[in-house]
């Protein structure tokens, strides 16, 4: 996934996959999948493989309605498992990634109120090892992130009651969900922290962490 309308080798052959059946030409097909990455605005950010996208988004009298999924955008994702989660204003939930063999990408947006998300890059043989981005995402804006494997993830709510929705491509694996804990890798949370749990207390700081990626 990249924010560009240069298409590779391995994306033609996506594209022709998915139309190798007779429902739409490859020449529709190829114009299909350049409109969805428009649509979805994909931008990349200063660790590999970690994008921000805007999902389709639309707000009238009613309410709001968005996106944050579409097979023909994401077409390396396989989602296995949804869930999602209600945070009190302050608290911290991370930071959390799952080990291989059960290790997994996320697509993450908040419906309800906003959060601070954080990704830590756990990779070794990546250029930003040991480095993390943030990002704010609220229900007004329709944003979301990608997060790639190898990567740790938490987030801070900014407003009561804040709901985070993730997109995960494997299942839960009880004995592969680790974590690093919150404070050890140079954030600043921008609130005061009122609440984290007990377990999320217990993980390793980054300095004493060794990465399975």
């Amino acid at each position: 996934m990249r924010n560009s309308t240069n298409v590779t080798e391995k994306e033609k052959n996506n594209i022709n996959l998915l139309y190798k059946k007779p429902l739409l030409s490859k020449r529709r097909g190829f114009f299909l999948i350049i409109a969805i990455m428009k649509a979805y605005n994909l931008k990349k950010t200063n660790i590999q493989d970690l994008y921000t996208f805007s999902m389709p988004f639309s707000a009238d009298n009613r309410g709001a309605f968005a996106k944050p999924y579409q097979f023909s955008a994401f077409k390396d994702f396989e989602l296995k498992e949804m869930y999602y989660s209600f945070s009190k204003k302050g608290s911290i939930r991370g930071m959390h990634f799952q080990s291989p063999p059960h290790d997994h990408a996320k697509i993450v947006c908040c419906p309800r109120g906003a959060i601070l998300d954080v990704v830590l890059d756990l990779r070794k043989e990546s250029p930003s090892y040991g480095e993390f981005e943030t990002f704010e995402l609220s229900e007004k804006e329709g944003k979301a992130i990608y997060i790639p494997k190898g990567c740790a993830h938490g987030f801070q709510s900014l407003e009561e009651n804040s709901m985070t929705l993730y997109l995960v491509s494997s299942e839960y694996a009880p004995d592969n969900d680790l974590g690093v804990l919150y404070n050890s890798f140079g954030l600043q949370w921008p609130l005061e922290l009122t609440e984290i749990s007990e377990r999320d207390l217990s993980f390793p700081e980054l300095a004493a962490f060794k990465s399975p990626f």
